[in-house]
């Protein structure tokens, strides 16, 4: 059976019916942690990484780990994309002696450039535009408590155009959530990323609502969800950012409008104080770390089953 390999970008690069199935497979290697634990026996796994990481370095290290694959991390000061060598001579380099690629990069059309040139599967751990592992675990994350996506609402507050929000937008749109973002004047969404997200969130049966109140965002919903004010890399615009979303933190009184029995979200890492209190994210609601842990079991599904495609296609890298 002949295929093209197979990259993870973003959420459009999965059909509704391969987000159920990774979902599904995600439960498995949740359940057992032994499970398909030779599968990358003798493959090795590139994280090629512009910028640190806690959770994505350490959960892809492990997951690999627990595949039986070997890992390879390339920091900034090994390669400097574009700068000491271009993107596509390092794709076709590094396709030679890997069997797959996690790129962690500043601007999503590196991560574009990878994957054109690489002959390999390229997975996405973060771009300026997408974080579509954590919303792949986002999506887990929400099954595995609530029971189901279908007819779920979450409530988005704080900065909408960030990666975050984006793969949160396209994620719930294909599997069947709701979405309610709050967010102040000049931190929309990308328009094109709502017009995609609108536009799938048609075919599931779900809405997505922009506003400008929080308290309009929260209500009702069944997930509050938070993100960082001051991304990596955004520092020198900290005072204005803290001033600009002044009013939209997540705290006991806001929390009042939503379902009883909501769930507090967050990808992490958090400012307390910030965008979150204390006793919203330490409290009784929160998954923070449950949800942190799930991106363990989600990549190990989303790398199985990208190096299946491969297989299929008979494509290989050079540690197959």
């Amino acid at each position: 059976m002949e295929t093209m390999k197979r990259d993870f970008l973003s959420l459009q690069d999965l059909t509704q019916e391969e987000i159920l199935a990774l979902l599904k497979r995600t439960y498995q290697l949740k359940r057992d942690k032994t499970k398909m634990r030779d599968y990358l026996r003798g493959k090795s796994i590139g994280l090629l990484f512009q910028k640190p990481s806690n959770r994505t370095r350490v959960s892809f290290e492990v997951g690999i780990s627990q595949l039986g694959g070997n890992c390879l991390y390339l920091g900034p000061e090994e390669i400097n994309l574009g700068v000491r060598e271009s993107t596509a001579d390092v794709a076709k380099t590094l396709s030679r002696y890997l069997d797959a690629i996690v790129a962690r990069t500043f601007h999503h059309q590196d991560v574009v450039d990878l994957a054109r040139y690489a002959t390999i599967p390229v997975i996405n751990g973060l771009s300026d535009m997408y974080h579509p592992c954590q919303s792949l675990t986002d999506m887990f994350s929400i099954e595995e408590k609530l029971g189901t996506t279908q007819g779920v609402v979450l409530g988005y507050v704080g900065d909408g155009n960030n990666n975050v929000c984006h793969s949160l937008m396209i994620g719930c749109a294909k599997t069947g959530i709701s979405t309610q973002i709050a967010t102040p004047k000049g931190y929309e969404p990308d328009p094109k990323v709502v017009r995609q997200a609108k536009s799938l969130a048609q075919e599931t049966g779900a809405f997505i609502h922009l506003t400008r109140s929080p308290k309009d965002a929260v209500a009702g919903a069944d997930v509050i969800y938070s993100d960082v004010w001051v991304s990596m890399g955004q520092e020198k615009q900290a005072p204005k950012r803290l001033k600009d979303f002044k009013g939209f933190q997540i705290n006991g009184r806001l929390v009042q409008g939503a379902k009883d029995k909501f769930i507090f979200m967050h990808c992490l890492p958090a400012h307390r104080g910030q965008e979150v209190t204390a006793d919203v994210i330490d409290g009784e609601h929160s998954i923070v770390f449950d949800q942190a842990e799930n991106r363990l079991h989600v990549q190990k599904a989303v790398l199985t089953f990208l190096i299946e495609k491969s297989r299929q296609s008979g494509e290989r890298g050079g540690g197959s």
